[in-house]
């Protein structure tokens, strides 16, 4: 099987491009504060909390 890639440029308008910070900026404030709560939950009990409970 040969693996293939493909480049793909985007050129966002200026609405585009406000929305998309927006929601990368969403992203990464969740994934911030999901990342602090297992850090934190692992300082404490010593084992992973679990993503899927």
């Amino acid at each position: 099987m040969t693996k293939r890639a493909y480049k793909e440029r985007f050129y966002p308008t200026s609405e585009q491009a406000v929305l998309l910070a927006q929601s990368f900026g969403c992203a990464r404030f969740v994934w911030n504060n999901t990342l602090t709560y297992r850090t934190e939950a692992y300082q404490q009990h010593g084992e992973r909390e679990s993503i899927w409970a």
